[in-house]
């Protein structure tokens, strides 16, 4: 399919002439309810510049609307991330651990077990709304031992997905349940184009009896970063962001983290800033879809009816405490992301400094839809609250990231000389995951405490602390002067939030005014696991 074909050619190939018109009475009724469109890009930080590129995408979104700026996933990683904005659940609920299809991502038992439960699936069945996807759904989707491109999630209507992982070239997109393969033609391959286009015909011939939701996820920023080619000259000045925790020692950091070569090598340096270049470059498509599908909603009359969220499934690191790139990691850097919102009644140019997380995504927006939020087993929290501007809304302090690391069962090829259990190595033999590099922390965002406490489940139990008023960079591990009460209020908050499920997921945290704290209860019989913090560990 092209990205210039015109709409009549569209329409051929997609199967919207198959939609239902509803009896008059419902159309009424249903044609009341808000729209909703979420963007989902990949891999796209907050912290080093990520939105920056976006000028559109801010005039259009954010200044019409709400920036979050405390936004956050609970892992990392896309396909755990991506599993918790579908199910609005930490990964320890819905079990993607990784992108493999052993970790769950996209397996039989993720499509047995959670896909039926998903929001989507929940907005089409019990709200009726016209569901449209298109981009990339999860890493494992499509594989031949989870039902290849053949496999469409319930609850989509309309099903346009990307087999396996982002690529902007040379791509098979699942077309509801049959399989269409793009080459390397710009002018009709271009992923990100594809989408928009897409995107825009569904607009264009969809119902007009029944409220729509829209999910459109782009490949960009992820690897391979290839630009349209209208943008491969942009940014030739730019290059990644010196900060304070650029190209330093991870002192008293995780082993994986002390791994690091410092400093890194100057081959090392020009490859980050390179992608950081190129990452920038494929943004500006992202920004053009935004603008033709905010244009077009507009031509619809549509757009005031029209809840339109911006988020990334999880950050990035381009040379923080000399780790080349990738994400994954415990810190701001990778576990903060963008979101932007606007829609009807949220005023303009606002800033919100909640913690909140992607997990709240699928309440929000079945909120939005009037679904009973009561009816599900989410763990997180509709933001409509704070989206309509509410006063004295009771808000989350704390909420828990989760990680489980991978690693190769033998020696990774790129560096046979540190043994087995590590993956994703740089020539330079700098390592960014490994089997060890499993975690839990507890994200703590108060009135008196800026604070991250994690926990790593390997041989040391090692523990790092970050006071991110003091140290906004996180470079100073304080796990071994910090007062020992609030280790130990913190290690039974993680504990606890790693048992939660649903409700139990936003009891009030260390901080909070309603929180009560037995040190008996850290020794008690909850099948929960209680840890010392004696120096041998720190």
């Amino acid at each position: 399919m092209s990205p210039t074909a015109s709409p009549a050619a569209l329409l051929r190939a997609l199967p919207l002439a198959a939609l239902l018109l509803l009896g008059p009475a419902r159309a009424v009724r249903q044609a009341r309810r808000p729209n909703v469109v979420l963007i989902l890009t990949d891999d796209q930080d907050v912290c080093l510049g990520g939105m920056t590129p976006l000028k559109k995408t801010n005039t259009l979104i954010a200044q019409m609307g709400i920036t979050f700026v405390n936004a956050y996933v609970p892992s990392a990683l896309c396909c755990p991330s991506r599993a918790s904005i579908l199910t609005g659940k930490y990964p320890h609920n819905h079990h993607v651990v990784n992108n493999t299809l052993e970790g769950n991502c996209s397996s039989k038992l993720w499509q047995k077990i959670q896909e039926p439960y998903t929001f989507p699936a929940l907005l089409k069945a019990m709200c009726g709304y016209q569901t449209f996807f298109a981009g990339k759904y999860l890493n494992e989707y499509g594989a031949e031992d989870a039902g290849g491109v053949g496999h469409v999630p319930p609850g989509w209507s309309f099903w346009y997905a990307l087999e396996k992982n982002s690529k902007y070239y040379n791509y098979t997109l699942s077309v509801n349940g049959k399989a269409r393969r793009h080459g390397e033609n710009y002018s009709v391959d271009y992923l990100t184009d594809v989408l928009a286009n897409m995107s825009l015909d569904f607009l264009e011939y969809k119902s007009n009896f029944e409220p729509f939701f829209m999910m459109i996820a782009t490949p960009a920023p992820h690897s391979p970063w290839t630009p349209a080619p209208q943008y491969t000259k942009s940014f030739q000045n730019v290059s990644a962001p010196r900060n304070s925790n650029f190209n330093i020692h991870g002192k008293n950091k995780h082993w994986l983290i002390r791994q690091a070569k410092t400093p890194m090598s100057n081959s090392s340096i020009q490859f980050l800033d390179d992608a950081y270049r190129k990452r920038w470059q494929t943004l500006l498509s992202v920004d053009d879809l935004i603008e033709k599908l905010v244009k077009k909603l507009e031509v619809n009359g549509e757009l005031d009816n029209t809840y339109i969220f911006y988020t990334s499934d999880n950050g990035f690191h381009t040379g923080q405490f000399s780790l080349p790139i990738d994400k994954r990691q415990l810190y701001e850097f990778d576990i903060k992301v963008p979101l932007l919102v606007r829609g009807p009644g949220i005023k303009p140019n606002q800033t919100n400094k909640m913690l909140v997380a992607n997990i709240d995504l699928g309440p929000t927006i079945l909120d939005i839809a009037g679904y009973d939020l009561n009816k599900t087993q989410m763990d997180g929290m509709s933001l409509l609250p704070l989206l309509r501007g509410d006063k004295n809304v009771t808000w989350r302090s704390d909420f828990l990231v989760e990680y489980q690391g991978e690693g190769y069962n033998g020696s990774d090829p790129t560096c046979p000389g540190l043994g087995p259990g590590v993956t994703h190595c740089f020539p330079d033999c700098v390592c960014e995951d490994s089997y060890n590099n499993t975690y839990a922390c507890v994200r703590t965002l108060s009135a008196a405490w800026d604070l991250q406490y994690c926990e790593f489940d390997d041989r040391e139990v090692f523990v790092e602390v970050y006071n991110l008023t003091a140290d906004p960079h996180q470079i100073n591990n304080i796990a071994k002067t910090i007062d020992q009460e609030i280790l130990e209020k913190m290690n039974y908050r993680l504990m606890m939030l790693q048992s939660c499920s649903g409700a139990t997921c936003r009891t009030p945290g260390v901080f909070d005014p309603g929180y009560r704290f037995d040190p008996r209860l850290m020794f008690s019989n909850h099948g929960l696991r209680a840890r010392r913090f004696s120096a041998q560990f720190l």
